[in-house]
């Protein structure tokens, strides 16, 4: 029997109301006063709700009302004006971007500016607030440009999260790296990059509050175009619609809205990706919603109640002494972290990231491009070996290695050789690593560092470094490895549903990412400065300090790792080429896809341990071997682990000479270095 058109399952959705926006405006409106009123009874300070209400009503005595008008008020405005702006914000970039990821976190808007703020304070310079507020703008806008230019300002929904994420690791990497170079100028920027509304009075909310209502109002005059871009762009231009000039006002309003939001409480994640997706489904319900005019406005409200229920949380969950120094923003970035895991869930696969097209390579190539590579490799280590903070003769370390050295030189190369060691297998290890991963999920984006699998490592080994300081470099690998499983454990096993698709797997790996910064950030802010310091130095990629008992764990497992990957390099290569040959030729593609993935976090795990979170190397390794010398892994493996090292050591040796006596660990370098060539990758395959 036809089904007719009165049927359940042919019957057209329901329309949009046109009633109700009002009253839901409204109940927004309250749940917000609520939290407001409830986020000014909580602190340290014994001040509760009586006490409050006589400070408002001018009854209270002078310290009740000091603590009050002081403190609580202030960060309960800032709070509100902070979700407020991201809130519209987000919204603004998604409506422009048509992509329901746009948001100051994904765009690098947050990463801009702290790189710009690190810059500026690593000058010594003493700025007012609204001078900081015009870098912090200027440096938002200029990398939420790079995001929006690279994304193409479509629906490649795991473009822009890769640029995004790409350039945020860059930006924080070149940052961090400041931090460490000039500890005194830049004293409380790290702190200041987790982001806290807690403020001294209300001079900071004063001077924010022009520019946030500058952007509401400019956004507000803008809503009609930007409704009608929604519309596509050629219907667009053909209402009259300035197009490009559109979106370049929308993305300058944006910009300036949080770097009001970055100025005032630092980048308070996920308010601006998360505000907009909840008022998605009541613009689907209320067609008042449906319009900029009123959907902006409405997710700044959303993002009001974000912050401030993210704030009462965590002074509800926590005691009132160590709530004080955890920021609002590491909340925010964990709920965040799931709400994206969430949204990858339902997420259609709009990668339009192409795999390598296969590339044929002769025999002579293979080993005229080996014996260069080995050639290089063995200079690099020389000279890593040679120069440093004391320069070296090889005569001094042939005598080191018969053991006829003297003091200086003896302690000099026992100090230096296992740091060259460390950066040759983390960098051969986390080259395995990528290699492995980009096969199995046939993505040549995929990196253990984008993918959270390092930083799952990093929460392991902070976590431990923190709380152990003295612990051995057995027990750093195990506890990295462990957080390197739980996060692969979480990356694979959601995202493996039909097939490992790419929007899904790049998704899932950026709220790993993302979550396990957080923890990282909150470990550090809570333990003793001299942790806090020395978790900071490792997270950089250092290798100082390294022994040779700490690369044990690493050396076993990349001479693991290497052979398995030369002894299965025929199941490598079918792996990487589609759901249907491995299964007609007999493999058990679930079987091998786990136990590569395996290997791949153990190589992580391990490189994170003996020298820190080294990023791009996974990336930037595996595709120039591809490039070199093709697709067969029987050659990509060798090439790919042989370029890992010379990276890494030449990365270490850079960081330890260039500046010398000051140094730079070679995660900050690789980060220069890969987050160009990641962005350059980017382009290419929009090509």
């Amino acid at each position: 029997m036809a089904v007719t058109a009165t049927t359940p399952a042919t019957r057209p959705p329901a329309p949009p109301s046109r009633t109700g926006a009002a009253a839901v405006t409204a109940a927004l409106l309250l749940v917000v006063a609520g939290l407001a009123l409830v986020d000014i009874t909580q602190g340290t300070a014994s001040v509760g709700a009586s006490e409050v209400l006589k400070a408002l009503t001018g009854r209270a005595d002078a310290a009740d009302a000091s603590v009050v008008v002081a403190s609580r008020l202030p960060r309960m405005t800032a709070g509100l004006l902070v979700g407020v702006v991201l809130g519209m914000a987000g919204a603004a970039l998604q409506a422009i971007s048509r992509n329901v990821l746009a948001a100051p976190d994904t765009l690098a808007v947050n990463a801009g500016s702290y790189f710009a703020l690190g810059l500026t304070a690593a000058t010594g310079l003493s700025l007012p607030l609204f001078a900081s507020s015009g870098i912090a703008f200027a440096g938002g806008l200029t990398a939420a440009a790079v995001v929006l230019g690279l994304s193409g300002l479509g629906t490649g929904t795991i473009r822009l999260v890769l640029a995004g994420s790409a350039l945020t690791l860059g930006l924080t990497a070149m940052t961090e790296g400041v931090v460490l170079l000039f500890p005194q100028e830049a004293e409380g920027v790290y702190h200041w990059n987790q982001g806290s509304i807690s403020q001294n009075g209300f001079d900071g909310v004063l001077q924010m509050a022009p520019i946030a209502l500058a952007g509401l109002l400019g956004l507000l005059l803008l809503a009609r175009r930007v409704d009608a871009l929604a519309l596509g762009d050629d219907a667009a231009r053909g209402l009259g619609v300035p197009v490009r000039a559109t979106r370049v006002t929308a993305v300058v309003l944006a910009a300036l809205l949080s770097a009001a939001a970055v100025t005032l409480a630092g980048p308070v994640g996920f308010v601006g990706l998360c505000a907009p997706a909840l008022v998605r489904p009541l613009a689907r319900r209320f067609r008042g919603f449906a319009q900029s005019r009123a959907g902006i406005p409405v997710a700044g409200l959303v993002g009001a109640g974000l912050v401030l229920g993210a704030d009462v949380l965590l002074r509800t969950l926590v005691p009132a002494e160590t709530a004080v120094a955890v920021p609002t923003g590491v909340v925010t970035s964990l709920v965040g972290a799931v709400f994206v895991t969430v949204m990858a869930a339902r997420l259609r696969d709009t990668s339009g990231v192409a795999p390598d097209r296969l590339r044929i390579r002769s025999r002579t190539v293979f080993l005229a491009v080996t014996s260069a590579l080995v050639a290089v490799l063995v200079g690099v280590v020389i000279a890593a070996v040679l120069l440093g903070d004391a320069k070296l003769l090889l005569g001094d370390v042939t005598n080191w290695a018969l053991g006829r050295a003297g003091q200086t030189v003896g302690f000099v190369l026992d100090t230096r050789v296992p740091r060259v060691l460390a950066a040759l297998l983390a960098g051969a290890a986390l080259a395995l690593a990528g290699t492995l991963v980009q096969a199995v999920t046939r993505n040549p984006l995929a990196e253990p560092g984008i993918m959270g699998v390092s930083g799952g490592a990093a929460l392991g080994a902070v976590l431990l470094v923190t709380t152990v300081p003295m612990a051995s470099g057995w027990g750093v690998a195990g506890a990295a490895f462990a957080g390197a499983a739980a996060a692969s454990v979480l990356l694979f096993g959601l995202a493996a549903r039909n097939g490992f698709q790419q929007t899904r797997l790049v998704l899932v790996g950026f709220a790993i990412h993302s979550g396990a910064a957080a923890l990282v950030s909150l470990l550090i802010i809570l333990t003793d400065p001299f942790n806090a310091t020395k978790a900071l130095t490792w997270l950089s990629g250092s290798t100082y300090g390294r022994t040779l008992p700490d690369l044990l764990p690493l050396a076993v497992a990349l001479t693991v790792g290497v052979a398995v990957a030369v002894a299965r390099r025929t199941e490598l290569d079918l792996v990487s080429l589609d759901e249907d040959t491995p299964r007609l030729l007999g493999l058990d593609l679930g079987r091998g896809r786990l136990g590569f993935l395996v290997l791949s976090v153990l190589l992580s795990a391990t490189a994170v341990a003996a020298a820190g979170t080294i990023g791009f190397v996974g990336l930037v390794a595996p595709h120039a071997a591809r490039a070199l010398v093709g697709r067969r892994h029987a050659r990509v493996v060798p090439v790919a682990v042989l370029l890992g090292a010379v990276l890494v050591c030449t990365a270490d040796l850079a960081g330890r000479t260039v500046i010398a006596p000051a140094q730079l660990g070679a995660g900050l370098m690789t980060a220069v270095i890969g987050t160009p060539y990641f962005l350059y990758l980017l382009v290419r395959s929009r090509r």
